[in-house]
């Protein structure tokens, strides 16, 4: 049981509930649940039962767990997580991004315009106390568009700033669904967007960005495939199979799912849903299993088309950049989400054990959806934490994340109390971590164990005699050679340090 929760558990007992805990002594990280203590009735009969009966009357059962799909950040789990948004985050300076932020709650609205059936059912939304109907955000797309919009003048579609924007996020999202490994009712999601360049050279830097955060973290395009596809090229293929403009938004979630579902419940689902004959089918899921561009092109008749070139440019580009052995083609990738309108892309590790890592694409006319007088082309992806902390976790590279901490400053005695405070504070201006030892180091043991526990590299003991001397002791608890790992230090030369 780690001590914050023994701490929770020891309060709850003391206020009088009665703490139900698994064998283990741990559910989750948490306690299980919390229960009234009935304590025996003094009294007897019925001027006892009426005199201890508010005493004794059922409490609500406290659930110490947090809501199903949600998670607890415990210290060391938080140093884990704050790791991997410094990887996001690295990865997003070195390509010259800048970050923003939006509310978490936003109006359902902004999402039935656009998101597709799937998301509007997952939202968590609710009526607020002005009547107004709110969602807590299941991406970050729509927020992004909003806020682009804003920099927009609606007379003339003329933005306020100059284009390209690129900007990156990594909020909290909320999604209603199943939960299973890597997948959560809320997690963080890195998102990176480029808004306002209409070539392929968009989605060649993100997918760098990409694989500069995979290689920054260990894995190499052995562990992991993006795999890369345009609605273009689909919408050209479908097109020529006899699909209408109304049927392609169904058509692309049933061939999103033929990973899943195989190539043969996706030809029934395309030929009952849908109603398209079976040679229809069949030709849709042929050119959809193709392995390579090459060979996807010459089955869909599409070798000269626009769309394959423009595809095939963005695979030239990845090779030129040196990322090349990273890409796949994958007809079969639509993403999910209704508003995609070029190429889309998904990056999977190579033994299929989880689910996509990342995806993203381009969305030309998200910005038309809400409004805007004039279309800006939009680009991006979006990078959950779930799954790439499991990857990290089961390839053995996440680093240890120990408590650290630059200094421990200890009071000799309770008249040091003040003196300490003062060197604690000293030693703050230089921006290093000070732990203030908030106990009487009379037995200097504790103290050592203590700044041990905390990973603290130095001791700076204020006793009496040093301190009367204008010095502090500081011990270096990492230095072997004992004659350089006690030093007496001037207070005045601490702010050196």
């Amino acid at each position: 049981m780690s001590n914050a929760l023994r701490l929770n558990v020891d309060y709850l007992r003391q206020i009088g509930l009665a703490v139900a805990m698994p064998e283990n002594g741990v559910s989750n990280g948490t306690a299980a649940a919390a229960a009234p203590v009935n304590k025996p009735a003094t009294g007897s009969g019925e001027a006892g039962a009426k005199k201890k009966g508010k005493k004794n009357e059922k409490k609500q059962m406290i659930d110490l767990a947090p809501p199903h799909g949600t998670r607890d950040f415990f210290p060391e789990e938080m140093r884990a997580e704050q790791w991997l948004f410094d990887k996001f985050s690295g990865t997003a300076r070195r390509f010259g991004f800048e970050k923003y932020d939006a509310p978490v709650l936003e109006n359902v609205a902004l999402y039935e315009r656009k998101a597709g059936e799937e998301i509007t059912e997952q939202m968590y939304n609710f009526i607020d106390k002005d009547g107004a109907s709110v969602t807590l955000r299941p991406e970050m797309t729509p927020s992004l568009a909003r806020m682009v919009l804003n920099l927009m003048r609606e007379e003339t579609g003329q933005m306020a700033t100059m284009l390209p924007l690129k900007w990156y996020s990594i909020p909290q999202c909320w999604r209603f669904e199943t939960t299973q490994r890597g997948r959560k009712r809320e997690h963080y999601q890195w998102n990176m967007d480029m808004i306002g360049v209409d070539n392929i050279t968009s989605e060649a830097e993100l997918l760098a960005s990409v694989v500069d955060f995979f290689e920054s973290v260990g894995l190499t395009a052995a562990d992991i495939k993006i795999k890369v596809n345009s609605r273009k090229v689909l919408g050209f293929v479908l097109a020529k199979a006899g699909v209408s403009d109304e049927q392609f938004a169904a058509a692309t979630v049933i061939i999103d799912k033929q990973d899943k579902i195989g190539a043969e419940e996706c030809k029934k689902q395309l030929n009952e849903q849908l109603n398209l004959p079976m040679d229809t089918c069949n030709k849709i899921v042929d050119a959809t299993a193709a392995e390579t561009l090459q060979k996807f092109a010459e089955v869909a008749e599409a070798t000269d088309s626009e769309e394959v070139q423009e595809l095939q440019q963005l695979f030239d580009l990845a090779k030129d950049y040196g990322y090349g052995d990273w890409l796949v083609f994958d007809a079969s990738v639509v993403r999910g989400l209704a508003y995609y309108t070029g190429i889309v892309f998904e990056a999977n590790d190579r033994k299929g054990e989880f689910r996509a890592i990342c995806g993203g694409g381009r969305y030309d006319k998200l910005l038309s959806l809400y409004g805007a007088s004039k279309p800006i082309s939009m680009c991006g992806f979006g990078f959950g934490d779930c799954v790439i902390m499991e990857l990290l976790k089961e390839k053995k590279l996440l680093p240890e994340f120990k408590q650290n901490a630059d200094y421990l400053v200890c009071a000799f005695n309770k008249d040091m109390l003040g003196p300490a405070m003062k060197v604690a504070r000293e030693l703050r201006k230089t921006d290093k971590t000070v732990v203030f030892y908030q106990q009487v180091a009379k037995k200097i043991a504790n103290a050592f164990n203590y700044a041990d526990r905390i990973g603290a590299r130095y001791v700076a003991l204020v006793a009496p005699d040093e301190y009367q001397n204008g010095l502090v002791r500081i011990k270096d608890l990492r230095e072997e050679d004992v004659d350089k790992k006690q030093k007496d230090v001037p207070i005045e030369e601490l702010k050196n340090l």
